[in-house]
C-alpha cells in the first residue's frame, strides 16, 4: 500500500522535479493547452533568458505562442520544447508586454513565419526600452546573449481588447490597465477558462516591481483577472495554478508591500532606509525564490510611486 502511495505522489510531482537539468519544463494544462516554466532564478549564462514560464497553445491551424523568451538562444531553447509537444508550425506569437523575457525572441520565430502581435502601449515601451534592454545583454550579462538578437517588433497592435480565433481556438487579449510595464496584459481563453498572466501574475518566485510599475492599477488589473473564475492561470514565472495561489503569491503581496511602505513612510521613515523592512508582516514570503534578491528593491520602488500618491 505504502509503495502504491509513493508511486502516486511521483506521479503527481511537477516535470520540474524529475528534471531538473532542464532549461524549460514542459506541463501540460489541459488537451492543448501547455506551461514551458524555465528557471524561477534570474537570467544567466546558462538559461539563457528563459528564466520565465510561456505558453503554448496548439490549434488546428497552428501554435499559438506567448511571450518569445529575452534572446535568440532562448526562442530555440523554447521551439525546441514546443516540437517535444507537436510538429506543428508556430504560426502566432502574442508578447504580453515589454520586459525582455517577453519579446526579444522575436526575430526567430519571425523568420518562421509567424505573425506577431501585442498591445499598442507594449510596442511603444518595446521601443523606448530596446537599445537598454540589448545593452544589458551584450555588455551586463554575457556577449553569448546579444548573437543574433535583434529587436523585432509586433505585426499588429490593439489598445484595450482583441478576439483572435486561431482554428477552432478562441483567444481574448485584454488590456487593463499598467502593471508591471504599462503595456502588460492578458490572454483568456474562454472556452478552457486559462488566463496566460505575463508578468501580471507571478508564483513561486518573488515578482519584481520595477521604476516603470504601477502597483495600484497592477492589483485592478489582478481583479479584473479573479473575475473570470479562471480553472488555471498559467504565471509569468512559475508553474501552472489555481487563482487562490496566484492570489496568495501576487495581490496579497503587492497589497501587503504598499501597506508596509506606506506605514513607514507615515512613521518618518526615509527612502534611504526602505530597503529594510524586516519588522513588517512580510516574512510569510521568504519561501519565495528572490525574496532576498527583490524585496529591498521592490520597497524602493513602491516608495517612489507612493510619494506621487
Amino acid at each position: 500500500m505504502r509503495s502504491m502511495l509513493f508511486i502516486l505522489l511521483i506521479s503527481l510531482m511537477p516535470l520540474a522535479s524529475s528534471a531538473p537539468s532542464k532549461r524549460i519544463d514542459i506541463q501540460k494544462v489541459t488537451d492543448n493547452v501547455y506551461a514551458l516554466v524555465g528557471q524561477r532564478g534570474p537570467m544567466s549564462k546558462w538559461n539563457f533568458g528563459t528564466n520565465a514560464t510561456f505558453g503554448v497553445v496548439v490549434t488546428d491551424q497552428g501554435v499559438v505562442l506567448i511571450d518569445s523568451g529575452a534572446s535568440d538562444k532562448a526562442a530555440r531553447y523554447i521551439h525546441q520544447s514546443i516540437q517535444e509537444i507537436t510538429d506543428k508550425p508556430v504560426v502566432l506569437v502574442i508578447n504580453t508586454g515589454s520586459e525582455d523575457l517577453r519579446w526579444l525572441g522575436n526575430t526567430y520565430f519571425k523568420s518562421l513565419g509567424a505573425k506577431i502581435i501585442t498591445s499598442q502601449r507594449a510596442l511603444e515601451h518595446q521601443h523606448a526600452r530596446s537599445s537598454e534592454l540589448l545593452s544589458r545583454l551584450d555588455t551586463f550579462i554575457f556577449p553569448e546573449f546579444s548573437a543574433g538578437t535583434t529587436d523585432t517588433y509586433a505585426d499588429e497592435t490593439f489598445t484595450q481588447q482583441k478576439k483572435l480565433v486561431v482554428g477552432s481556438t478562441t483567444l481574448i487579449l485584454n488590456y487593463a490597465g499598467p502593471a508591471y510595464m504599462p503595456g502588460d496584459f492578458y490572454v483568456w481563453l474562454p472556452d478552457q477558462k486559462v488566463v496566460f498572466s505575463g508578468n501580471i501574475i507571478s508564483t513561486e518566485r518573488m515578482l519584481a516591481v520595477a521604476r516603470e510599475s504601477n502597483t495600484s492599477s497592477w492589483m485592478n488589473v489582478f481583479r479584473e483577472i479573479e473575475d473570470l473564475n479562471p480553472r488555471y492561470i498559467i504565471p509569468g514565472h512559475g508553474h501552472a495554478t489555481d487563482i487562490k495561489t496566484a492570489r496568495a503569491d501576487t495581490y496579497t503581496f503587492l497589497q501587503l508591500l504598499r501597506k508596509s511602505v506606506k506605514t513607514f513612510i507615515e512613521q518618518g521613515g526615509q527612502i534611504e532606509n526602505v530597503s529594510s523592512l524586516k519588522e513588517y508582516p512580510l516574512s510569510p514570503y521568504e519561501r519565495l525564490i528572490g525574496y532576498d534578491m527583490l524585496l529591498g528593491r521592490n520597497a524602493l520602488h513602491v516608495y517612489m510611486e507612493l510619494e506621487w500618491e
